[in-house]
């Protein structure tokens, strides 16, 4: 966004008021904004202000700040931050705004930049010789289908060439702004396509009691044609077809009953309907497996043994897997148990092995397993013996905890990060 600053103190006005019109909407606005958020009303009141003298002036900016008790820096940040308001004086019959961009662009807005630049002035922001009339390029203005537009006030003109954008500058020139119908230009309506509706070219069909009565009145007419119009020859081609039964299998079966034909076109009593049903047979899970002979053409199950032998390295599910029996601890009184010795004055943070957590260094001091040294001293067997007291089920040899406590005791943190390269976790 390029910096906008407020027009010279030479061109600046020494106070600012609303006219008696404008000073109600402005306490319409502020009366929309609850108690304590009056300020919300500055964005408002500045536009009112800038219909009223043509610009957003200093005094203006100052006034409004001071009659909703906001700070007149706040004011002034809002004042320039939005493109919408104009901080220097523009002309005082129209100021015109250029889409520049990319539809408008396609659709020839430079051409109406020339137009601009050669009857107003070359540069924006620039009133002309009477100050009449002034022009700026902007962002879009949200009229893309109709693209190039233009805005003036409150009014966009779409659908322009150059030489109507001509003939409405001049118009503002002179006074007569008023006189031009803002819209498209060249005489479609609203965004229909340039050349005409391609659809809903009538509302008729819209509503759905409309679209009723077509469809009956044609409905009507069709059957009145039909009564009027003579016999058919009776041929075979004079006329669909019905379908062949031939192919429909003939049997005795109460599928095929046109007595229990749902609606059924042949009228029984209940009693023959009765009579010609049949009652599902009892479900039998060996007759179930059995092979149609005529599809076998021999009796035999469709499926074998439903227990089929699986390899050993078939992967199953973890939630269908059979739980692992729980192996119990081995005892205290092992030979291959650790020694322990008596807590001493300072003892190690076991916590620095990975895969030691606060749990497990009490399990370890109730051993009486205090320092790295210990566990650095650990045979096989004694590995082993702690890894089956845990139920670790390997946990210390993929951790690796001799190893890990041999560096904490030789060197502390220093050494672990030197042997792994990484802080103890």
């Amino acid at each position: 966004m390029s910096v906008r600053r407020l027009a010279d103190a030479s061109v600046q006005p020494a106070t600012f008021a609303f006219n008696e019109a404008n000073a109600a909407a402005a306490e319409q606005w502020i009366a929309k904004y609850p108690k304590g958020r009056e300020q919300s009303a500055i964005i408002p009141l500045l536009m009112i202000a800038q219909e009223q003298e043509g610009w957003v002036t200093k005094a203006a900016i100052e006034t409004i700040s001071d009659m909703l008790g906001v700070p007149r820096i706040r004011g002034l940040e809002v004042a320039t931050f939005y493109t919408q308001y104009q901080l220097n004086p523009v002309g005082t019959r129209a100021h015109i705004q250029v889409c520049g961009t990319t539809p408008c662009m396609l659709r020839g807005s430079e051409a109406l930049m020339d137009v601009c630049r050669s009857k107003i002035h070359h540069d924006q922001f620039h009133t002309n010789d009477k100050g009449t009339l002034s022009w700026e390029e902007v962002e879009c203005l949200g009229a893309c289908v109709n693209a190039p537009m233009v805005m003036i006030f409150k009014d966009t003109f779409e659908d322009l060439t150059p030489e109507r954008l001509a003939e409405i500058i001049d118009l503002y020139d002179v006074g007569k702004g008023a006189e031009v119908k803002p819209g498209p230009q060249n005489g479609r309506h609203g965004s229909e396509p340039a050349d005409g509706l391609k659809t809903l070219t009538s509302e008729k069909a819209i509503l759905k009691s409309t679209r009723d009565k077509e469809a009956k009145a044609a409905a009507k007419a069709a059957k009145d044609a039909a009564a009027a119009a003579p016999a058919p020859a009776a041929s075979a081609a004079s006329g669909p077809v019905a379908p062949s039964k031939s192919s429909k299998p003939k049997t005795d079966a109460p599928e095929t009953s046109p007595a229990l034909a749902t609606p059924s076109p042949v009228k029984v009593a209940p009693a023959t309907e009765k009579a010609a049903s049949v009652r599902a047979p009892r479900h039998s899970a060996a007759n179930a497996n059995q092979a149609s002979p005529e599809v076998e053409a021999v009796s035999k199950p469709r499926s074998g043994p439903k227990n089929k032998a699986e390899p050993a390295a078939a992967f199953k599910a973890p939630e269908t897997k059979q739980p692992v029996a729980k192996t119990e601890k081995p005892s205290l009184e092992d030979k291959n148990r650790p020694a322990g010795i008596e807590r001493p004055a300072t003892v190690d943070d076991l916590k620095l092995i990975s895969g030691v957590g606060p749990k497990i260094e009490a399990t370890l001091h109730s051993l009486g397993i205090y320092t790295f040294a210990q566990v650095a001293a650990w045979k096989k067997a004694e590995r082993e013996w702690v890894d089956g007291y845990l139920n670790f089920r390997g946990r210390v040899e993929r951790d690796d905890w001799v190893k890990q406590a041999k560096a904490l005791a030789k060197g502390g943190v220093a050494e672990y990060i030197r042997v792994f390269g990484k802080k103890p976790v």
